[in-house]
């Protein structure tokens, strides 16, 4: 009996972990190394409705995965499968976004001491000046080989003093120290490692970039079709504002000192005939090319832009330089 019941359990687990890769939204990897069962209950208690946290052993987690990948071959659980490595669970988003659990995470993080023999996550100084310790306990300060003076009835640092470093053991005098000072330099919480999407599984580090990274990317690529598309001479629709913009320039210099005229070359005709009156009517248009020096100055730099246009044979790729 006490054989068919783990079997069922562990049926149940199997069913519930291939049903949420198949159904939820997406899903968070996370790390959860010396999380406290307070924390994972206070999360679990928040996403409730919104997402579902699953922990579980490693070997059962592949286990359910590799059956789940013969069951469902598209939903990319294989490739899930490859990345569970370590003390990790998942959190499957339903009801919200990835967003929202990561902002949820960021809440539920907790300060801890150092412990002797713990690695260290973070470099750690101790600041020049007082540390509100009495002058008899210099003997832990002596310990570490740490310079100090006895100042006002208190010790006092003589010059900063490096005690944690990154990825090294924390010394049992630094953990006792640490603990007179009153320092936890530690904090611990869920960790986000990856996320698992669309059958994907990607770096978190993807959620943190933001739309304005995204316009600028893909801005970005349109220039460079436009100027791909300019220079196999094939047009295309990114590249047809350049095409109209340096035809119109072409069209301008050579309409600047004869009396034909049109619409859209009257501004620039009006500019050539008075820089500064122009500059007048229409101060906004006409800074930048105020901006440059004086008055006499202006009229000079117009027609050497008209000289230069006329003489410059090939005006295509002047935007991409």
């Amino acid at each position: 009996m006490p054989n068919a019941e783990k079997l069922a359990k562990k049926q149940a687990y199997f069913d519930k972990l291939q049903d949420l890769c198949v159904n939820s939204v997406a899903a968070l990897i996370v790390h959860v190394d010396h999380v406290t069962s307070r924390q994972m209950q206070m999360i679990r208690y928040e996403l409730r409705g919104k997402g579902t946290v699953l922990m579980g052993k490693n070997t059962m987690i592949r286990k359910a995965l590799q059956l789940g990948h013969e069951l469902h071959p598209d939903a990319g659980m294989e490739v899930l499968r490859s990345n569970v490595k370590g003390n990790i669970g998942f959190i499957f988003a339903q009801n919200c976004t990835l967003d929202d659990i990561r902002d949820l995470l960021k809440k539920h993080r907790k300060e801890s001491a150092a412990k002797a023999g713990q690695v260290s996550m973070v470099d750690l100084s101790l600041p020049a000046g007082p540390t509100g310790m009495d002058p008899s306990q210099t003997a832990f300060f002596q310990a570490l080989n740490i310079g100090t003076k006895i100042v006002k009835g208190q010790i006092e640092l003589v010059s900063e003093f490096p005690i944690l470093k990154q990825d090294q053991k924390v010394s049992a005098s630094a953990a006792v120290l640490l603990g007179k000072l009153s320092i936890k330099p530690f904090e611990y919480g869920v960790e986000v490692l990856q996320v698992y999407q669309d059958g994907q599984v990607f770096d978190a580090a993807v959620l943190d970039i933001g739309n304005d990274v995204l316009i600028q990317k893909f801005l970005n690529g349109i220039a460079n079709m436009a100027a791909f598309s300019r220079e196999i001479g094939i047009p295309t629709e990114a590249g047809l504002p350049h095409m109209f913009g340096n035809a119109f320039r072409n069209i301008a210099s050579l309409v600047a000192d004869i009396d034909f005229t049109f619409k859209e070359v009257e501004p620039v005709k009006a500019f050539l005939e008075d820089p500064e009156a122009y500059a007048a009517a229409n101060p906004v248009a006409a800074a930048p090319a105020a901006g440059g020096g004086g008055g006499g100055a202006a009229p000079a730099a117009a027609k050497a832009a008209v000289v230069e246009e006329e003489e410059e044979e090939d005006m295509d790729f002047d935007l991409f330089d």
